[in-house]
């Protein structure tokens, strides 16, 4: 029987959207043109939130076995003196994650792949380079082409999990916007012999001429972020010489220059976001739908979002439970999300490393004074996304953003929640639903502290674990 889902990109985003479609018992075809996974580090960041998405993926200690936690952001001036510190002291947020970790994305995608290979709902197919997507009164035909010669794949939906240059989304005409950032930057990933001596953090660089960005990503692994200048020759700029020479100061710190240079690429920074992430049934995800600047560590991240949104709402449609109107709030929710994310990161990124000599100084100046105030540190370092906006409604402080969650010894507290509708109550006596799960918390437990700081005692949580409604009751809830 053919898969209802076809997914187009066999990146961490198509690999995840397909557990958590095979978690729902709905299986999927992943198309991937790359005849094998692409060996190169490339994201490296990811939050609380964002991993509690791996979770339910299935992979969350598989996850943590190849990560570690950062203890936070140093700031530091052209000459590598440290401006300002944020260290995380919490080893887990309220997503029951750290709120940060490091990774290596090579290391990320075996361990989806080998989910995705151990699970008979998912298949994926290499080395087939889709060449057109055609709306069908039944569903979607998706071609492709291999070194078998050409075939065709009918889908009730189809997810475009393929990148910035997405083919399904140049097959569909959907043009992007410009949120007005483009910068060049060289990216370079070195294999170090032994530890360099610095701290674990991330270090930012806030030069307005050279701004850099140094980080220890996992093992014996680091990464530097440079930005290009005019003046700067390309050639020169990406050889072993011009990145020994970049990278000297933090060389001459550690004593040694013993290290081997894994990949030296230059990248064009964009902010941009699709014009349309939704036709009929086929739908764009992670770069294929926006893409941001990399200052606050939320590209990859974005993606996993994107696919913890749709999954659940097309499970419900292609059920029966629902219909096709529940889609048109993927990119409703989504997309006002990612752009504020963007607009984050563009701002952090002028913040940090935009203007003259000038502004230089003063940002200095102001760095150091606003770092003594222990709400912008908590600022500096918060994971905790902006809340979606379910609807037009003028909404309590909670509905929009993820119910925390916590790991005891009987499991996570998400396991509880289950995979649909729950209702999460301080008051377990009130009359009940019986459609949805109910779970019942006390005064003392997180979740429960969590209630009472927001002078709610019944909450309805969604299957993406999103806080859709408030009350004292059910009945309450009900009304609303």
């Amino acid at each position: 029987m053919t898969p209802p889902v076809t997914i187009v990109g066999a990146g961490p985003i198509g690999l995840t959207a397909a557990l958590l479609l095979a978690r729902r018992d709905i299986s999927s075809l992943i198309v991937e043109r790359h005849a094998t996974p692409y060996p190169l580090p490339r994201a490296v960041h990811m939050d609380g939130e964002v991993l509690r998405i791996l979770q339910e993926a299935g992979v969350a200690d598989a996850f943590h076995a190849i990560s570690r936690p950062m203890p936070g952001l140093r700031l530091v001036d052209a000459d590598l003196r440290t401006m300002a510190e944020f260290r995380r002291d919490a080893r887990v947020g309220p997503s029951g994650h750290p709120e940060a970790s490091m990774f290596d994305q090579p290391a990320l995608e075996r361990v989806l792949l080998a989910a995705v290979e151990a699970d008979p709902r998912v298949t994926v197919h290499r080395g087939a380079e889709v060449t057109a997507v055609e709306h069908r009164p039944n569903g979607v035909t998706v071609r492709w082409q291999d070194d078998t010669g050409a075939h065709r794949t009918q889908a009730r939906a189809v997810l475009g999990c393929d990148g910035a240059g997405s083919t399904v989304r140049a097959a569909l005409d959907i043009g992007v916007r410009d949120l007005g950032y483009t910068e060049p930057w060289l990216v370079v990933d070195v294999r170090s012999s032994r530890p360099l001596p610095m701290w674990d953090g991330v270090h930012q660089v806030c030069d307005s001429q050279r701004a850099a960005t140094f980080m220890h990503l996992v093992g014996d692994r680091y990464r530097w972020e440079f930005r290009v200048l005019d003046t700067d020759d390309i050639e020169h700029l990406t050889s072993p010489a011009g990145v020994h020479e970049l990278i000297a100061p933090w060389m001459r710190a550690s004593g040694h220059d013993d290290i081997e240079i894994v990949r030296c690429v230059t990248y064009t920074f964009r902010a941009r976001v699709a014009e349309r992430w939704r036709e009929r049934r086929v739908f764009l995800l992670g770069d294929a739908a926006h893409q941001t600047p990399p200052f606050i560590g939320q590209g990859l991240g974005a993606g996993l979002r994107d696919a913890h949104n749709l999954v659940w709402k097309l499970e419900r449609v292609l059920r029966g439970d629902a219909d096709d109107t529940l889609l048109d709030t993927y990119q409703a929710e989504r997309e006002r999300h990612a752009v504020k994310q963007i607009r984050a990161a563009i701002m952090v990124g002028w913040a940090l490393t935009g203007g003259n000599g000038h502004t230089a100084a003063l940002r200095r100046q102001v760095v150091r004074a606003l770092c003594r105030i222990p709400a912008v540190s908590k600022a500096a370092l918060s994971s905790t996304s902006p809340r979606l906006r379910l609807d037009g409604r003028r909404r309590p402080s909670v509905v929009g953003r993820q119910c925390p969650q916590s790991r005891t010894e009987a499991g996570w507290f998400d396991d509880r929640l289950g995979d649909g509708f729950a209702l999460v109550t301080l008051d377990p006596q009130q009359p009940m639903p019986r459609d949805v799960t109910v779970v019942a918390v006390r005064p003392n437990d997180p979740v429960g502290r969590w209630l009472i700081r927001h002078r709610v005692r019944t909450v309805l949580v969604r299957p993406d674990k999103v806080v859709c409604a408030t009350g004292r009751t059910w009945l309450d809830l009900e009304e609303r």
